[in-house]
């Protein structure tokens, strides 16, 4: 898994990240996701094509902590995204932009590494039923607000 690369399940997972906290909808299930901290800053890197290799070690660039434990931790939380659907897979090779990267990592102003916390996915499904009724599933590719033109959906 440590080469292996991934991408955002669109369009049915759409997500935000706002004040250092990323904000993730699966929009086929309902629920809802929150991350925060080294969480949010993984999401961000696996947003721009990181690999999971490339993500534990910018992590351990960013962050002050125990290798292995990053490590861990980080390989754990891809197969969560995976597993709950918010990330898939892709084929093929492709280099990590390092314009985009400077979006990503948090600014240290000289000071000392921030210490390295675990990161956790919180899931809410408070809202399921609302999301699931919501009319943006009736659209093709395109997107809201263009509805659906396939009669079969």
């Amino acid at each position: 898994m440590n080469n292996q690369r991934f991408r955002v399940n669109t369009p049915t997972v759409t997500h935000e990240t706002i004040d250092g906290e990323a904000v993730i909808i699966n929009l086929d299930s309902g629920n809802y996701y929150s991350l925060i901290e080294v969480g949010s800053f993984i999401w961000g890197l696996v947003e721009k094509g990181s690999s999971a290799s490339e993500v534990q070690n910018l992590v351990l660039q960013t962050y002050q902590g125990d290798a292995n434990e990053v490590d861990r931790c980080v390989q754990e939380l891809l197969a969560q995204l995976q597993q709950e659907g918010l990330i898939v897979p892709v084929d093929g090779e492709g280099a990590l932009n390092l314009v985009q990267l400077n979006q990503v990592l948090p600014s240290n102003n000289n000071h000392e590494k921030p210490s390295f916390n675990p990161p956790l996915l919180n899931k809410y499904s408070d809202m399921q039923e609302l999301l699931l009724l919501d009319p943006i599933h009736d659209v093709d590719e395109a997107g809201w607000p263009k509805p659906n033109q396939d009669p079969q959906k």
